[in-house]
């Protein structure tokens, strides 16, 4: 571990001393790459040198401890090491962290697709709500939400929706959404008071460049047809939803988002990008694909990554065991205590995995 630290120190001088030259300056496209690069190490380098500088701390109270007489001066001495030590063992494992191998998506969009699973109109009601909430989320990172499709429910919910989220590291982020939302709540058209179960599933895929996915002509096939929905007199009578079927896996988006063919087909493209992506990833990494079939299943409610129980005002993360009494803040999209605590689990679980290795 420390040889790479070093390794990684020294090329994060040499890219400094690089960023320097006339000819990283004068060169737009070298200099991005080179400050990526350097950004990228910093982080790290940043706190190897402040583990070396908790580690000579450590020795110096010691060599302190060791030549002093004096009572007073030792105690000093010895309550600066146990702090120290401490500090030593935090800086230790923040290191292990960022030395972990980084998640290429982690940079990438999301494709966010909720769709209403079990409980009929209470759960296009809180797939609605479901989606509200990452909106919030969405504004309080800067974020940009595009709806990509639609489909309404009769009682105001969506049956479905796929949106496109676009930011600083959303992916990063949003991963861990994947899966499985439980509502228990009392429906507004239950007379009896009894509180109902229903539920949403949520998936999360890195959207795909054109680098990621190369999709050849003759494997698609692109069908017309008139919109639905709200929009004006145009929306309903011209042809300018597309529905492109992806002939080789038999994958199928629809966009009639926008009153333009074109945009129409710019949007299905760039979900399909992303879908593809993910069945690549599949392929590549069967493990993770068995957890993320595990994590969305079928839309059942016994299926479920978290609950949100309204009459006590709860959510709960059953993959971590968190539970919080903030519900009504929560749907506001305050959910980065679920997200920073899920992330801190999985480094976790891949430092054991890493440590039996």
């Amino acid at each position: 571990m420390f040889d790479r630290l070093e390794q990684i120190e020294a090329r994060c001088q040499e890219l400094n001393a690089a960023l320097a030259t006339p000819e990283i300056v004068n060169d737009s496209a070298n200099y991005q790459k080179t400050a990526k690069a350097q950004a990228e190490l910093a982080p790290v380098v940043e706190k190897y040198q402040e583990y070396k500088k908790i580690k000579q701390g450590i020795d110096d109270s010691r060599a302190l401890m060791a030549a002093e007489s004096d009572p007073e001066m030792v105690a000093l001495a010895e309550e600066e090491l146990k702090s120290l030590e401490e500090q030593y063992a935090k800086t230790e494992e923040e290191l292990k962290v960022l030395l972990l191998p980084k998640d290429p998506n982690d940079e990438k969009n999301v494709v966010l697709e909720i769709r209403a699973g079990t409980g009929g109109d209470e759960a296009t009601l809180f797939a609605a709500e479901i989606f509200r909430m990452y909106m919030r989320y969405a504004e309080t990172h800067h974020w940009k939400v595009e709806v990509m499709s639609s489909s309404d429910s009769a009682v105001g919910g969506l049956k479905e929706i796929i949106a496109i989220i676009e930011g600083q590291r959303v992916y990063s982020q949003m991963k861990y959404e994947s899966g499985v939302h439980r509502v228990q709540r009392v429906p507004a058209t239950e007379t009896q008071g009894r509180v109902h179960t229903s539920a949403v599933t949520v998936a999360v895929l890195p959207e795909a460049e054109d680098v990621d996915i190369k999709i050849e002509a003759k494997d698609i096939r692109i069908d017309t047809f008139c919109s639905s929905g709200p929009g004006g007199q145009s929306v309903n009578t011209t042809y300018s939803a597309v529905r492109i079927t992806h002939l080789p896996t038999n994958t199928v988006v629809s966009c009639q988002d926008e009153k333009s063919q074109i945009k129409n087909r710019e949007k299905g493209m760039r979900v399909l990008r992303s879908r593809l992506y993910e069945l690549e990833q599949a392929k590549q990494q069967e493990a993770v694909a068995k957890e993320r079939r595990s994590q969305v299943g079928s839309g059942d409610r016994s299926e479920k990554i978290r609950t949100y129980n309204f009459p006590q005002n709860r959510v709960t993360d059953h993959r971590i065991g968190l539970t919080v009494h903030q519900l009504d803040q929560v749907m506001e999209g305050k959910l980065q205590p679920f997200v920073d605590a899920l992330v801190t689990h999985y480094q976790a679980e891949k430092l054991k995995a890493d440590a039996t290795a």
